[in-house]
């Protein structure tokens, strides 16, 4: 992407309405994404874990001009539900959009509550199995690779988006709220 693609990409992504909600998961009001940074309001945002045959989890590296973790790996495709949405429809959009993965089923695991000094949400979790090929999104999904959660699969040099890893060892403990 160019300086100008990565500006009007950057412009429409502050412009997207989400939902504010409350500490419990209540709507409160329909926001733009960039009073959701100014006054660190409450969203909602899904998490999808995506396997394949084997049982490798996709991970995906952020690109480097997203506003939040740019650069780190995540190992959850996913992002904020947009005004109107419910959670099963953010991140069945999320996930045809980061991934390109569509008509999947996805099956929901509980929500959780993240809060960060740079974001506060409540998360819904997914997962679903894909052998289909990944088409990543440019805006967003700067590289892919899959890994076994069973190794060591994490490497020195990388850096991980916290709120994902939050959900997946939720997750993987049976810490999810329904």
């Amino acid at each position: 992407m160019d300086s100008r693609q990565i500006h009007d990409y950057l412009v429409r992504s502050a412009a997207e309405q989400v939902l504010s909600v409350d500490e419990q998961d209540q709507p409160l009001a329909q926001v733009s994404r960039a009073q959701v940074q100014a006054e660190r309001l409450i969203t909602r945002c899904t998490y999808i874990f995506v396997f394949n045959a084997a049982g490798q989890l996709c991970l995906h590296q952020r690109t480097l001009h997203k506003r939040l973790y740019p650069g780190y790996w995540d190992v959850a495709a996913g992002g904020l539900v947009a005004a109107g949405e419910g959670y099963l429809e953010g991140a069945r959009r999320e996930l045809a959009e980061e991934l390109g993965v569509a008509g999947v089923d996805l099956h929901s695991h509980g929500r959780f509550f993240y809060d960060a000094p740079e974001s506060r949400l409540w998360g819904a979790v997914f997962s679903c199995r894909w052998d289909g090929p990944i088409e990543m999104q440019p805006e967003e999904v700067l590289a892919v690779r899959w890994i076994d959660l069973d190794t060591d699969w994490r490497q020195a040099d990388e850096r991980y988006t916290p709120d994902s890893l939050l959900a997946l060892e939720r997750w993987r403990a049976g810490q999810l709220l329904e």
